[in-house]
């Protein structure tokens, strides 16, 4: 959901400093919920202004739920790091482990690396498309209307940022890049945003409560690893789905259109 010519902020960044996280980041919390069911993890959200539905979780390959693994790195815990080929989001906990969530990443022409911080969060944000893509695609405009910031959409069950955004910045300036949820959680492993990094609105949720502004976010290139394992997590640290007979992930399920998760 940006202007790739925006790519310049982010790319070959390395000086940012993350903040101190203290008792705002609670690897703890994390564990209790390692082998949790899925059914309950992506379970309808009670307590919100708007309505944030069950997952359909035959929609959403198993890999890409939120789950806590095996992470080695040197960065601070409460460090986001983002590896979009894999697709995953990584919360390191600071005791070799790290939780991880499934994401969507750009598409090709909209990727990005990086580094950058949490400088805003925002409960059900309004969005506000560039100007580009309002140019580019005609149904944004007639989705938009006038806000306080300008031609945008209110936060609602039909906004594409969905129940959460967190706005990346470097060097004090708002990159235009977002970490946010989703109305397409069947787009979740894949690439198809605008840079921005998509989760499941459950997963949105459960991460924003777990990091503070100041937050310091690293999304990995295609050449580097960040001194971390990231592509080698062990296979047997994967929890398997606890999903009901008419619940079981269909990989060609990916194809249906949106209505068929009614």
């Amino acid at each position: 959901m940006v202007n790739p010519s925006r790519r310049s902020l982010l790319l070959g960044a390395a000086s940012l400093v993350g903040a101190s996280y203290g008792a705002a980041f609670s690897p703890k919390r994390a564990m209790a919920q390692e082998f949790a069911d899925p059914a309950q993890l992506y379970a309808q959200v009670d307590g919100e202004p708007f309505a944030v539905p069950a997952v359909n979780l035959k929609r959403i390959n198993p890999h890409f739920l939120r789950t806590v693994v095996e992470y080695n790195s040197n960065e601070a815990p409460g460090t986001i790091i983002i590896d979009p080929a894999t697709r995953y989001l990584y919360v390191v906990n600071g005791d070799g482990r790290a939780i991880r969530y499934g994401v969507g990443v750009g598409r090709q022409g909209f990727s990005w690396s990086g580094v950058a911080t949490i400088n805003a969060k925002r409960e059900w944000p309004d969005w506000y498309p560039p100007k580009e893509m309002m140019a580019r695609d005609p149904h944004v405009i007639q989705a938009v209307e006038k806000l306080q910031g300008g031609l945008g959409m209110r936060g609602g069950p039909g906004n594409p940022l969905g129940a959460r955004a967190m706005y990346l910045y470097q060097n004090g300036k708002d990159t235009l890049y977002r970490i946010h949820g989703t109305i397409e959680p069947w787009t979740i492993g894949t690439s198809v945003s605008s840079g921005c990094i998509r989760m499941i609105n459950q997963d949105v949720i459960d991460l924003y409560s777990r990091i503070p502004v100041g937050t310091k976010v690293m999304v990995l290139g295609p050449n580097t690893n960040g001194g971390l394992e990231a592509r080698q997590e062990p296979q047997a640290r994967r929890p398997q789905p606890v999903l009901q007979d008419d619940q079981t992930y269909d990989p060609n399920y990916d194809m249906m259109p949106p209505d068929a998760d009614q």
